[in-house]
């Protein structure tokens, strides 16, 4: 038990902070290293150990309370207890393959990000930062489907018909992932601020930066994927 403790607990990546704590904490918990009903470790301790903010781990925390995988009691006695009963998701036999679908998509739209960034032409650069300004605007309710087309205005810009298809294609199956777990304001902030970096490196035509930063991206949306989902 100590073992699997001090291998979940480890420093988390800086990408991708809340992300990562929120998928190490959920797996805790689904792999009952902290039991239902049990307290997970102290706040300073297990911030400490993850190698993030207090800020960050408790964003994390109150995620998952909203999830309903923890609780918080005050007093003496209190903390952050793993809910006696712990949410079932419906299966879904339609559901998309989680790993084959991350690691298509990883594929196609790091290589997208590039590629747009070695051809953007004049006119592009206006309909890229009419998406982003449209993402960053959103409400809740309209986030997912304006995330969606700035990243499709990426595949567009790169004037391949082909890739811009491909694209839409693993959208589809991550949208049906993502309709499934819960939407989380700080990940939707650190989304838009990511998307800015992607942005900022296409305009500037830097396609090894796009590159890394489409990469990063999206292995912070595959952090909160799995954590929920697998």
């Amino acid at each position: 038990m100590a073992g699997a403790d001090e291998a979940l607990f480890r420093p988390v990546r800086t990408g991708n902070a809340f992300e990562e704590t929120v998928e190490r904490l959920l797996q805790s918990i689904r792999l009952g290293v902290v039991g239902a009903g049990e307290r997970l470790p102290p706040e300073r301790e297990l911030a400490e150990r993850l190698g993030v903010s207090r800020v960050t781990l408790r964003e994390a925390i109150h995620a998952l309370s909203e999830a309903g995988y923890v609780e918080s009691r005050r007093g003496r006695y209190g903390g952050t207890f793993v809910q006696e009963t712990l949410p079932s998701p419906v299966p879904d036999e339609r559901r998309p393959d989680l790993e084959d679908t991350l690691g298509l998509r990883h594929v196609l739209e790091t290589g997208a990000a590039e590629l747009a960034a070695a051809r953007i032409a004049d006119q592009d650069r206006e309909h890229l930062l009419a998406t982003l300004a449209e993402t960053r605007a959103a409400d809740l309710g309209d986030y997912r489907r304006r995330d969606s087309r700035f990243h499709l205005a990426i595949a567009e810009v790169t004037g391949s018909p082909s890739l811009t298809s491909a694209v839409a294609d693993v959208r589809m199956r991550v949208n049906r992932l993502l309709d499934e777990i819960p939407l989380l304001p700080p990940n939707l902030d650190h989304s838009n601020t990511q998307h800015e970096a992607i942005a900022t490196a296409i305009l500037k035509g830097d396609p090894e930066s796009a590159r890394q930063a489409m990469a990063e991206h999206l292995e912070g949306t595959a952090s909160l994927l799995r954590a929920f989902l697998s």
